[in-house]
């Protein structure tokens, strides 16, 4: 896969992650739909530390980190739609840079065994990294619409 399709998945996910989520405001930070959901700051939190955990997963010696006790609990200290919002534009432009800054034949290398992509070119976790993104995106526009809010459609700038 070349750098410049890579680079436009990604810009792609964080455009439709983005639109579809810019009717939330900082008083919204709080809210889900019932107890024990995500909040909207645990979600757009969530996201961040996911494209961060696919993209830094890509390339450790090990795999991806499994600890996913202890991520749920570091995305759970995030209380503000702010500063959710700084981590996730910080885990997007770092996912940039990663892929500028490795060459299409790492990218193309095999993921080591193991039960998250294993033996898979490194590339095939920006598709995952989309999907991931999208489907919290699709949960963030229903918590949108419970709060009275009208999310714009993703894919047309309006």
């Amino acid at each position: 896969m070349s750098k410049a399709t890579m680079l436009g998945e990604l810009g792609a996910a964080k455009e439709y992650f983005d639109r579809s989520t810019r009717v939330l405001e900082e008083a919204d930070s709080a809210f889900a739909p019932k107890e024990g959901m995500y909040t909207v700051v645990q979600l757009v939190a969530h996201v961040a530390q996911t494209v961060d955990w696919f993209i830094q997963g890509a390339f450790a010696a090990n795999g991806f980190d499994l600890d996913f006790e202890r991520m749920d609990k570091d995305m759970r200290c995030v209380t503000s739609l702010g500063a959710a919002r700084a981590w996730i534009e910080k885990a997007w432009a770092e996912a940039k840079a990663a892929i500028e800054g490795h060459t299409e034949a790492e990218w193309a290398e095999l993921l080591p065994p193991g039960p998250i992509m294993g033996g898979q070119p490194r590339f095939t976790v920006l598709g995952a990294l989309a999907d991931h993104t999208a489907h919290h995106r699709g949960a963030l526009t229903v918590y949108s619409r419970l709060l009275g809010k009208v999310p714009p459609m993703p894919y047309m700038d309006m």
